[in-house]
């Protein structure tokens, strides 16, 4: 089944504020495997960007007075997402804000399905940090790119997280590059593994704790 990593950088964090979307990242997998196929661009939110948004992902008020308007690439990107299941970290917050664009020019809202990765996190490792860094610190994806937030680069990181979260093997092939493409003519034999993390002492007291206070009888004592 084909999929899209999704993810947006917005002008600030709530639709009720009127805080606009200012870039779209989306990269196509299929059977997890990334294509060639992705969708990338810049909006112009045609309001500020919020101090602490700047703060984010860096984007001025300058740049993207320059770029499209949402209108402008709304069906592009509908057509790119068409029939593909969505992982999205957060999905509520990037949702939200992609349904409040479509609302403004009166289309109808995402109905595609929806993988939360935050709340597979949450539920995998209960107690935890979540966050896109912790996953990658936790799963050792090299995240030093990510030196502020961007749609494409959070997309690509998310798209090695996801795979390790859903408990898959992942290409040894895959990953090396946005360039590199895997030929499935002449690779007819892929190599897979699956990245074994050993819990640390503070994460396996953490989840101890989270038993004791979660299950109606106490067996730890």
């Amino acid at each position: 089944m084909k999929e899209v990593i999704l993810d947006t950088e917005t002008t600030g964090l709530s639709v009720k504020d009127g805080h606009r979307i200012v870039e779209i990242g989306c990269i196509e997998l299929d059977n997890l495997i990334p294509t060639k196929n992705k969708f990338h661009c810049y909006l112009n939110p045609e309001r500020k960007v919020s101090e602490k948004a700047l703060e984010v992902h860096g984007y001025t008020d300058e740049f993207l007075s320059t770029q499209k308007k949402f209108s402008e690439i709304c069906e592009q990107f509908l057509d790119f997402i068409k029939d593909k299941r969505l992982i999205i970290h957060n999905a509520e917050f990037d949702i939200a804000h992609l349904n409040n664009e479509l609302a403004i020019f009166g289309k109808k809202k995402i109905s595609n399905e929806t993988i939360d990765t935050l709340v597979l996190a949450r539920d995998k490792f209960p107690g935890s940090p979540v966050s896109l860094d912790a996953l990658c610190k936790r799963y050792r994806v090299d995240n030093s790119r990510r030196t502020q937030h961007t749609a494409l680069i959070d997309c690509d990181l998310l798209a090695k997280v996801y795979i390790n979260l859903i408990d898959q093997k992942e290409p040894t092939l895959n990953f090396q590059s946005n360039d590199q493409e895997i030929n499935e003519k002449n690779n007819s034999s892929v190599a897979y593994f699956k990245k074994v993390i050993t819990p640390t002492s503070d994460e396996l007291k953490k989840h101890k704790d989270y038993l004791k206070n979660n299950l109606k009888k106490n067996f730890f004592n």
